[in-house]
């Protein structure tokens, strides 16, 4: 048995997608099992490859699978916890960051400042084990949801200072609408009443705020045959990179270079004001990152990644 550890959310899976591949290619004949939440069950089958879903949420505990487990894989960071959490199942064998606290001392060293989805395919080849960082496509959700073709804003986030201003997201609304865009909102149940609010101020319909409303499996499906795809560095851009879902995401105090879409893909587009210097967040209103992204820069990114499939589509044609 082949154990992975990633115990976090929709796009740290992502994320570790061409790992998870490359695990699988490399040990074609032993079980694959990942442990990760298990609300996050729906995406685990989009990946393909992953025989079994060990549920764990967090480092708090990990359930010891059925059987021996032969490898080890810390595809959730750089220890100390997440690695005594895969020791004491007693693996053969160990994957992970070398870190001196555990000790484990023959993997790689870890850069802090490395794309989340080149880290893990590094760490897999510091033990032999090749990894294409490009392999990042979901596999195709089932019929789940009967819109297609919509414009799908997501102005939520689990961070705040990763949130776009909810004022910036009812104009940039109002604006596509006008230009032929069937807009809808989504997000979580918590996030309903701002996205509603988003809703209204725009002049959309209550029908078009999807937030709390769709399932992980429904949320994929609808990103999948989008048309387009505006949010901050949260899972939702990491859906739609998957599915190569035209996509502006709106980066905040973290870096592109660390979280964003592969640069080489026309389709999306990555926005970021933090290359100035800022004055500390106290964590009240809007990271002053986010602020500085106007509607303007964003609808302008909008209109190269439609021109970019309007020539992928004349290419194929």
């Amino acid at each position: 048995m082949i154990l992975a550890l990633r115990a976090l959310g929709v796009g740290d899976l992502a994320t570790v997608v061409p790992a998870l591949r490359a695990l699988r290619a490399a040990h074609p004949d032993e079980q694959l099992v990942l442990a990760a939440p298990a609300w996050l069950g729906p995406l685990v089958e989009l990946v393909g490859g992953v025989d079994r879903l060990l549920p764990t949420d967090g480092l708090e505990r990990l359930d010891r699978p059925v059987g021996r487990v032969e490898v080890a894989v810390n595809l959730h960071g750089q220890g100390p916890q997440s690695h005594r959490l895969l020791a004491a199942v007693r693996p053969g064998r160990l994957l992970a960051f070398a870190n001196a606290e555990v000790p484990h001392a023959d993997g790689p060293e870890w850069d802090d400042d490395e794309h989340e989805v080149s880290r893990w395919c590094r760490l897999l080849r510091g033990y032999g084990i090749p990894a294409d960082p490009t392999d990042l496509e979901l596999r195709r959700p089932g019929p789940e949801v009967a819109v297609r073709g919509v414009t799908v804003l997501h102005p939520g986030s689990k961070e705040p200072a990763k949130r776009w201003p909810a004022g910036r997201y009812t104009a940039l609304a109002r604006e596509l609408t006008g230009r032929g865009h069937r807009v809808v909102l989504t997000g979580s149940a918590a996030e309903r009443a701002v996205t509603a609010r988003i809703a209204y101020q725009a002049g959309l319909p209550a029908a078009s705020v999807l937030a709390g409303r769709t399932n992980l499996a429904q949320l994929a499906a609808l990103i999948a045959g989008a048309r387009l795809v505006i949010s901050g560095d949260t899972g939702v851009a990491h859906l739609a990179t998957g599915y190569r879902t035209p996509s502006v995401v709106l980066f905040g105090p973290v870096p592109p270079t660390r979280w964003g879409p592969p640069p080489e893909r026309r389709r999306h587009r990555a926005l970021w004001a933090g290359t100035r210097a800022w004055p500390e967040w106290n964590g009240v209103g809007d990271h002053p990152t986010m602020v500085a992204l106007g509607v303007d820069e964003v609808l302008a990114a909008v209109d190269e990644v439609e021109r970019a499939v309007r020539v992928d589509r004349a290419v194929a044609a």
